[in-house]
């Protein structure tokens, strides 16, 4: 049996990788930042595991807990959108700090804890990003800081890909679409289901036989290809 670890997975898209990868028969460990949230987790069969990725002991713990095991996939959820702005503007050092320790920092120490682990199985990573975090693509001042956040993230995943990948480790971001979540409002062009069954597609198709084929990229959750 496969086994998906999936980074924040109490609520939106979180879960509903969780509740596709155990429909499809997968173990899955689904990590929450507060246990008060395991609750449906647990009662699609998925294994729970407490994780803040802002606090730096947390990786180590889940490393050490995950050691045992075989993980064919793991995929970084976990994030925040900050301050809905339009127009550059400093923000506030806690509303950087809290957007830049979710989307980056928690980001980097994951790659650290955990690739090392899915070197047997030449497993894959997979993070969520944003289109927003596109250079290449970028046509609006709305939300600055989240834009920076999801272009360092894709900055720091494309440098990552380039360490394990030879390693046999498949490492991409994804564009989830623009989503019904609490994130993405409910006026959002896809379902949750929708869009991560898409993202299984490509996670799936990514790293085929361990070749690396999607090593490095930038795909939307369609599996078509963004700018950087």
């Amino acid at each position: 049996m496969k086994t998906a670890l999936i980074i924040g997975a109490s609520r939106g898209l979180g879960q509903e990788f969780v509740r596709q990868y155990r429909a499809d028969g997968w173990n899955v460990i689904g990590t929450v930042r507060n246990l008060d949230h395991a609750a449906p987790l647990k009662a699609l069969g998925a294994e729970v595991f407490p994780v803040d990725v802002a606090m730096a002991e947390d990786f180590p713990r889940l490393a050490t807990h995950i050691a045992p095991m075989s993980i064919d996939v793991c995929i970084y959820v976990a994030g925040v959108f900050g301050p809905r702005t339009e127009g550059v503007s400093a923000p506030s050092s806690h509303a950087f700090d809290g957007v830049m320790h979710a989307n980056v920092l928690g980001a980097m120490r994951a790659i650290t804890a955990l690739t090392p682990h899915l070197v047997k199985s030449k497993g894959t990573f997979a993070f969520l990003s944003s289109l927003m975090g596109s250079i290449g693509e970028m046509g609006s001042t709305s939300g600055t800081l989240y834009r920076a956040s999801k272009a360092a993230l894709n900055a720091v995943v494309k440098s990552a890909s380039l360490e394990w990948g030879p390693q046999g480790v498949t490492l991409f971001v994804m564009h989830p679409g623009w989503v019904k979540t609490d994130m993405g409002g409910a006026g959002a062009d896809l379902e949750p289901a929708v869009s991560i069954a898409g993202m299984r597609e490509v996670i799936a198709s990514a790293s085929v036989a361990g070749n690396n084929n999607g090593n490095g990229k930038f795909f939307n959750y369609d599996g078509t290809s963004i700018p950087w």
